[in-house]
């Protein structure tokens, strides 16, 4: 299990770079707009859609990286209080809600993203973007999500050891 979570926690840093560069290819396309627009004097097409999506994208593939350095919120005053294996039974009943939580949404997300991907679907916008491009990080960084959940719980159960 240890090389497990070895190779989740890998992918999920993976994701976190992708995240990063995602950041910086919206701010470097706000910059570009806002001389375009304010400066130029022109219309923009695309970059509203491209930085909303991009964000987007970046909140979804980070999620697997904030779960593994714990960042998510958690209020944790009762189970720190608790003695240990009371506090890795709630550390594991929380971890299995949300483990059961991303599957779902993993897998909701996977089909949204076929259904896409299966009928040519684009924005109604005048870029229109085939919508399976802004669709495919929810299933990817959630699935990544669901996978990093596994890791936590097996380090919870002592399966790192």
């Amino acid at each position: 299990m240890t090389a497990y979570i070895r190779w989740v926690s890998a992918l999920s840093r993976g994701a976190a770079v992708i995240s990063l560069l995602l950041l910086a290819a919206a701010i470097l396309v706000v910059t570009q707009m806002v001389v375009i627009r304010y400066f130029l004097n022109a219309s923009t097409v695309w970059q509203t859609e491209f930085v909303i999506y991009s964000l987007v994208a970046m909140t979804f593939l980070a999620s697997p990286y904030v779960l593994m350095e714990k960042g998510h919120v958690n209020v944790d005053l009762l189970q720190m209080a608790l003695k240990r294996p009371w506090r890795e039974f709630m550390q594991s009943l929380a971890g299995l809600v949300g483990l059961a939580f991303a599957a779902m949404l993993a897998w909701s997300g996977w089909t949204y993203f076929e259904e896409a991907w299966s009928y040519d679907w684009t924005t109604d916008t005048v870029w229109a973007l085939p919508l399976w491009i802004p669709l495919l990080p929810l299933p990817v960084g959630i699935g990544l999500m669901t996978l990093q959940y596994i890791a936590e719980l097996a380090k919870i159960w002592g399966a790192h050891e």
